[in-house]
C-alpha cells in the first residue's frame, strides 16, 4: 500500500517524513494552474504581466540560485552551465509568456493553456532538426491528431456561435506561437543547464525572459511600470504562486517520480486552468471547444508517454 509520507535516514539514523512526491507535483501543477487566472484578473497588458512576473520572481529565484551554484561549487568544482545559452533561451521565454498572455485576453485562460502545451509535441521535433534525437513513430501519430483538437479548441471549426472567447483565432495563433517559442526556450535550457542543477538555469534565464519581455512589451500594447494596487497584487501573487512555488514544487518532484507518472500529473495544469477559468472567471468555452480541448491533453499524453524520458529541467518547465 503506498503511503502519501516517506521516510528518510537522518543524520541521527532516526526518520523523517517526507511528502510522497505524488502529492508534491499535483500541488505544483495546481499553482501553475493559477498563473492564467491571475494574468486575466491582473488586466494588464501582456507585456506588463510577463515583466512584473519575472521581475517579482527574480528575488526570490536568485538566492535558491546561488545557494544551489554554492552547493555545486563544492561538490564539483564548477557550475557547469552555459550562462549565455541560457540566456538565449530566456530570452525565447520572454516571447512565450507574452504572447501568451495576450492569448489568454483572446481565448481565454482555460483554453490558452491547453493550446499552449502543443510544445510537447514541438520540442522533440526541435530535438530532432537539431540534436538528431529519434521520434517514434507512435508519436508522428499523435501529431495529425493534436492539430486536429487545436483547431477545435481554438474555435476554428463551427462558427462563431459556439465560441465565447473575443479573439479565438489570435489567440489560438499567439498560443501556438508561444508554444514554439517555449520549445526552443526548453532546448537551450537543456543545452546550457549543468549536471543536475535546478534553480540556476531558470534564474538566468528569467533575466532574459525579464528583458525580452520589457522590449516586446514596449513595441507591443506597452509596459505599465506603475500598475495600480489591485493589478500590482495579482501580479506578486502571479510571480510568488505561479512562477516560483509552483516550480520549486515539481522541481522536487519529478526527479523521484517516473516520466510517465510525472508527465501525466503535469497534464493536471491545463485542465486545472480550464475548470479554473470556468469557476472563477465565468469562461465558458462551447462543446466544440472542450471537445477539442479533451482531443489536445489526449494527444499530449500519448507524446509525454512515448518519448524517450526527458531530462530534470525539461521536464520541470513543461508550462512556466
Amino acid at each position: 500500500m503506498t503511503r502519501s509520507l516517506d521516510r528518510t535516514p537522518t543524520a541521527a539514523g532516526s526518520t523523517a517524513p517526507r511528502l510522497d512526491p505524488r502529492l508534491v507535483a499535483v500541488a505544483g501543477s495546481l499553482c501553475i494552474a493559477f498563473s492564467p487566472i491571475f494574468i486575466a484578473l491582473a488586466d494588464v497588458s501582456p507585456g506588463t504581466a510577463t515583466f512584473f512576473r519575472c521581475a517579482l520572481a527574480l528575488p526570490l529565484l536568485v538566492p535558491l540560485a546561488l545557494l544551489e551554484r554554492r552547493r555545486r561549487r563544492r561538490t564539483a568544482g564548477s557550475t557547469g552551465n552555459r550562462p549565455l545559452v541560457l540566456l538565449a533561451g530566456g530570452a525565447l521565454l520572454g516571447v512565450d509568456m507574452t504572447l501568451w498572455a495576450e492569448s489568454v485576453r483572446s481565448v481565454g485562460a482555460g483554453v490558452s493553456t491547453v493550446l499552449v502545451n502543443v510544445q510537447v509535441v514541438i520540442l522533440p521535433l526541435l530535438a530532432f532538426l537539431v540534436l538528431g534525437e529519434r521520434v517514434r513513430r507512435t508519436f508522428v501519430l499523435a501529431v495529425p491528431v493534436m492539430l486536429v483538437g487545436v483547431a477545435l479548441a481554438g474555435g476554428l471549426v463551427g462558427g462563431a456561435d459556439v465560441v465565447s472567447a473575443p479573439a479565438p483565432v489570435r489567440g489560438t495563433v499567439t498560443a501556438l506561437t508561444a508554444a514554439a517559442a517555449y520549445a526552443g526556450y526548453l532546448l537551450l535550457v537543456r543545452l546550457g543547464a549543468g549536471p543536475g542543477q535546478r534553480f540556476t538555469p531558470v534564474a538566468i534565464a528569467t533575466v532574459g525572459a525579464a528583458a525580452t519581455s520589457f522590449l516586446l512589451g514596449s513595441l507591443w500594447q506597452g509596459v505599465d511600470l506603475t500598475p495600480d494596487v489591485r493589478a500590482l497584487a495579482w501580479l506578486v501573487t502571479l510571480a510568488v504562486v505561479g512562477q516560483v512555488v509552483g516550480w520549486v514544487l515539481i522541481a522536487s518532484a519529478l526527479p523521484r517520480l517516473a516520466s510517465s507518472t510525472g508527465a501525466s500529473i503535469l497534464l493536471l495544469q491545463p485542465v486545472g486552468a480550464v475548470l479554473l477559468g470556468a469557476l472563477l472567471l465565468g469562461e465558458r468555452p462551447g462543446l466544440l471547444q472542450l471537445l477539442g480541448c479533451a482531443v489536445v491533453l489526449g494527444a499530449v499524453a500519448v507524446a509525454a508517454r512515448t518519448r524517450a524520458a526527458p531530462p530534470p529541467v525539461e521536464a520541470v518547465t513543461t508550462r512556466p
